[in-house]
């Protein structure tokens, strides 16, 4: 039964997690004389120091497969904000009363590998407070002011574990999968489980049928069959293997086999319920199957576009999480003005497999259409850190770039002084003299 497992709920939460990628962050019209692309630069500056290209997908992983997960904002010992990815095994939040964007509370309890004690963190809009215990199996009472087997933990210059919260929030923020099927989350596999498990049943009985099944026994008729004087037992008279012959002296005697036990209706229903998955969890058949022939790209399009969707619909609600992210990181840094920029943006990479071709046909396309340069190479699939490269290294191109040099036989355009002075040269020469005349004398 170990071997009779086919784990493919592991692929419905790969499938959608590999595509979901954050190249960086786009903030709104610029205020109190920042830039937006100095926003955008100082936000990337933030991801890249966490290492959030990779922990990210430890996010998002997390989210899809237990339903949530939270990224913690702290302030580091250099003062910059300091980005943990934390799991649901060991944070859990309680949220506003009558308002799920905004938490009340929120609490990690995790292991001490120091000293073998269990440790907690109980983070308030108003502080945090932080305990300790030696219990293996700790456990929070649920009885008002009423801590068993909990001390307080003994801080430098604080009291009773007490510690003041500068960023006056809780410093957590949830990434709830699913939230529209229950509002602790729903993971990605849940609703395919059952799935699942009639795929390992047909499993079970193909294999089965294999071993017992697919052998072709024989049968022989007319054979006499010694029997052991001593106990009685019949005597197997041959021995099935490919290097022996089977005779006998007997003409009447007739040999033949039973036909193996058919494994196509078994192969059929694994199948079945594999093509079931794929349409329940809208994970492309041909990642399931691994069955492609002769299919054109317009038709693998078209086959993952319920995957598409899919991750289009969990980048808009993770979205909102990473945003708040960095309104929280910024507010680390005492940046007022951007911890309530509600305007901010995720850049998202495009969930959808498109060829270079494709891409660059797009980009010109779009440059016609008076899309900025900068919008075009995002659509691209560039990264801001590449951008704000290629920004520079057009303009040293354009600096370096030589004026293009005239055929043979052909004047170089006149420069800017040289067309002023032969169009001084074409007016007509004045009289120094004073004429008297009806205009001057009107003058």
């Amino acid at each position: 039964m170990r071997d009779a497992r086919t784990n493919w709920t592991s692929l419905v939460i790969d499938s959608p997690t590999e595509r979901m990628g954050v190249d960086g962050f786009r903030f709104g019209k610029a205020k109190g004389g920042k830039s937006e692309k100095t926003a955008d630069e100082d936000a990337n500056r933030i991801w890249q120091e966490n290492s959030m290209d990779a922990d990210s997908d430890l996010v998002h992983y997390g989210a899809l497969s237990q339903r949530r997960a939270f990224v913690l904002v702290e302030k580091g010992d250099d003062g910059r904000p300091v980005l943990t990815h934390e799991t649901p095994r060991q944070v859990a939040v309680e949220h506003a009363q009558g308002n799920r964007r905004q938490l009340a509370a929120g609490l990690k309890l995790w292991r001490d590998d120091w000293t073998g004690n269990t440790r907690a963190t109980l983070w308030l809009p108003d502080g945090k407070r932080h305990f300790t215990t030696k219990s293996e199996a700790p456990a929070f009472a649920l009885r008002a002011n009423e801590l068993r087997g909990w001390d307080a933990l003994a801080l430098p210059n604080t009291d009773d574990g007490f510690e003041a919260n500068p960023l006056g929030a809780v410093p957590l923020v949830p990434f709830i999968n699913r939230r529209n099927r229950r509002p602790e989350g729903f993971a990605e596999h849940e609703d395919v489980l059952s799935i699942q498990n009639r795929i390992n049943l047909s499993l079970i009985n193909l294999i089965a049928a294999m071993k017992y099944g697919a052998f072709r026994q024989r049968w022989a008729a007319g054979l006499e069959v010694d029997e052991d004087p001593v106990t009685g037992a019949k005597i197997q008279p041959f021995q099935l293997d490919i290097r022996k012959l089977w005779t006998t002296d007997n003409p009447d005697v007739k040999f033949g086999e039973f036909d193996a036990t058919d494994l196509r209706p078994y192969i059929a229903a694994v199948e079945s319920a594999v093509q079931d998955l794929a349409a329940i969890s809208r994970t492309p058949p041909h990642y399931l199957l691994g069955q492609v022939v002769n299919v054109s790209g317009d038709a693998l399009k078209a086959a993952e576009t319920g995957l598409v969707s899919k991750v289009r619909d969990r980048q808009r609600n993770f979205g909102e999480s990473w945003e708040q992210v960095m309104r929280l990181s910024f507010k680390v840094l005492g940046d007022e003005q951007r911890a309530t920029a509600y305007d901010a943006e995720t850049v998202w990479r495009d969930p959808e497999s498109r060829s270079i071709s494709e891409l660059a046909d797009a980009a010109v396309k779009k440059s016609s259409a008076g899309v900025p340069w900068r919008q075009r190479m995002e659509d691209m699939g560039y990264t801001p850190a590449e951008i704000a490269r290629m920004e520079v290294d057009r303009a040293s191109d354009a600096l370096n770039a030589t004026p293009p040099t005239p055929p043979p036989g052909t004047q170089p355009p006149p420069t800017s002084l040289q067309a002023a002075r032969d169009a001084k040269q074409q007016q007509p020469p004045t009289d120094p003299r004073t004429v008297i005349g009806r205009d001057s004398v009107a003058a």
